[in-house]
């Protein structure tokens, strides 16, 4: 690693040099001391020893928290997302699947990760490079050492996730608007019937729109407490990509969580909106949609197909959702029209 960083570093001294002298790497001794002065690391748990030895290892806590936290994102993202693809070429599950009428083809997918992978490296990545100093402006912990208690954990992850529905609400159904739409969310709306590779297959300023309800619930929180520490946002991070893959993935399984939890939204939920083009615009909850009204035809929807006959029902779900997905298409056309002229 030392002779590529080496390399790297020189290269970003020659073009960013403001850049590069916060990029250097101390030995483990100077790091040491100047991040864990006065803490004796072997007393600390073996994870939080673990998690002190690898920000000692890298000298340099900018760059640390930079490299965990993209190298956190690709893996979750892809982690998660890989299975899903996995899952729908094995026919046994296809039982589950919510349109059973759609296939994703090897050039969507191909098409989906390379714009995926664009998005990654040239929106979220210099992104990320700023999250250790933006952290430390806000008071959020890094590099510290020992963590937070498990219960303040999950209340600040718990606070996380309602702020981030909210926030995806408003900011989603404002992407439906004309301008918004055919601009930005359109890309988004390729796939009528998603897969779980395709939550952040989306437009760059999307991508950023977006990703402000997942990262401002926790400097919000930083603003009222200073008791947040990164590995919560990571334990955080995690789950809302879960939360998101899953809800693309176009399948509905009896294990799914919706079943136990009924006011999550899951992928039940998200994939009538791609497929139906309005309702469901929230990502994990349903509770914004149910007070506002803006998941009536979701709703009508599943009571037509909870009162069709057992024989019946494969019928009545493929016109069904023929039907629905003909009136999103000639919804968007009214959302596309929007400045020229035509009556909305």
């Amino acid at each position: 690693m030392s002779a590529a960083y080496d390399t790297a570093i020189d290269y970003v001294q020659k073009f960013a040099p403001g850049i590069a002298e916060h990029l250097v790497r101390a030995n483990a001794t100077a790091t040491q001391n100047s991040l864990y002065p006065g803490i004796d690391l072997s007393a600390l748990s073996y994870f939080e020893r673990l998690w002190a030895d690898y920000y000692i290892y890298m000298g340099n806590a900018i760059l640390a928290t930079g490299v965990m936290s993209f190298v956190l994102h690709e893996v979750v993202y892809f982690g998660r997302a890989i299975p899903w693809l996995i899952i729908d070429a094995l026919p046994f599950f296809r039982q589950w699947k919510i349109q059973q009428n759609k296939t994703v083809s090897s050039a969507q997918i191909w098409k989906c990760t390379k714009v995926v992978l664009l998005t990654h490296f040239t929106c979220e990545a210099p992104l990320i490079w700023l999250f250790h100093p933006i952290c430390c402006y806000f008071g959020m912990a890094t590099f510290e050492v020992p963590f937070s208690p498990l219960w303040l954990m999950a209340a600040q992850i718990a606070f996380f996730f309602v702020f981030e529905d909210m926030f995806h609400y408003w900011a989603h159904r404002a992407l439906h608007w004309g301008p918004l739409y055919k601009n930005i969310h359109k890309l988004h709306h390729e796939f009528s019937a998603p897969i779980g590779l395709a939550a952040e297959y989306a437009h760059p300023l999307e991508v950023m729109i977006l990703a402000q309800g997942t990262i401002s619930g926790p400097f919000l929180y930083c603003l009222w407490r200073k008791d947040l520490h990164i590995l919560t946002v990571y334990a955080w991070v995690t789950l809302r990509l879960f939360q998101a893959v899953d809800a693309h993935s176009g399948y509905d399984f009896p294990w799914s969580l919706r079943h136990f939890l009924p006011f999550w939204a899951g992928a039940d939920h998200h994939d009538f909106h791609h497929m139906a083009f309005v309702n469901c615009f929230s990502t994990s909850f349903r509770w914004w949609d149910y007070s506002l009204g803006t998941d009536a035809k979701y709703h009508a929807y599943k009571e037509r197909m909870a009162k069709a006959k057992a024989a019946e029902r494969a019928a009545v779900e493929q016109a069904e959702n023929a039907r629905i997905e003909q009136e999103g298409v000639a919804a968007e056309r009214v959302v596309l029209s929007y400045g020229k002229g035509k009556k909305q």
